[in-house]
């Protein structure tokens, strides 16, 4: 007979997942929605591979990553220069935003995945409450979720572009979610969460463009 406890537990992973690996599906969907069928699919099985492999080395590094100063604020502006990064758009016909070959979309992942896993591993891990069992339960789950969820994306980005724009947004609040969070940065400066949110946003824009100046040069050179 499975204990109230248990069930409880299994119930809160699953929330979790659902909410915690969407971020990374959207990473995922936007970094591959540019390849063709089969590069994609193989990125999105590279990617989902990674974030689960990343996911279990964390579990056992739990501990002594948090113990990382800045280690969640250097995460979260990551993924502010990855929204950027991901953002699309078109300067002088140069394209700038998803990822345009199989190993730069799975880098593009796999750094995203390192930011976004430690939150979604202490989260998993702490509705498990020490039972190995539902914290493996928590890790399987997610390679369906990953994989699907961000198969669907890139066909979604693919067919209404401007969602891009949503998707870059969602990585910046999980960026500005992991620096809100640090414990270092908030006795420093203890910001609220919109706050940090407001400069992903204008560092994410800002970068952006940056990007658009740059890659006429480049593709000049």
């Amino acid at each position: 007979m499975i204990s109230e406890s248990t069930l409880l537990g299994l119930f809160s992973i699953v929330l979790i997942d659902l909410v915690l690996s969407g971020d990374n599906a959207v990473v995922i969907g936007m970094a591959v929605r540019d390849l063709p069928g089969q590069l994609r699919r193989q990125a999105i099985l590279v990617g989902t591979l990674g974030a689960i492999g990343l996911r279990v080395t964390f579990t056992i590094l739990a501990a002594l990553l948090l113990a990382v100063p800045l280690l969640r604020a250097l995460g979260g502006v990551a993924l502010f220069w990855i929204a950027a990064k991901l953002l699309g758009g078109e300067e002088d016909g140069a394209r700038v935003g998803a990822a345009r070959s199989f190993w730069q979309a799975v880098t593009l992942i796999i750094v995203a995945d390192f930011t976004l896993s430690l939150d979604n591993v202490l989260a998993v891990a702490g509705a498990a409450n020490g039972h190995l069992g539902l914290l493996t339960f928590g890790l399987f789950l997610s390679i369906p979720i990953l994989m699907l969820g961000s198969a669907a994306i890139a066909e979604l980005l693919n067919r209404w572009p401007w969602l891009n724009y949503v998707g870059a947004v969602i990585i910046v609040w999980a960026g500005a979610q992991l620096i809100a969070h640090d414990p270092h940065v908030h006795v420093w400066l203890g910001w609220p969460l919109w706050a940090w949110f407001a400069v992903g946003l204008v560092a994410m824009f800002g970068l952006h463009r940056l990007m658009r100046w740059q890659a006429p040069r480049s593709g000049a050179s």
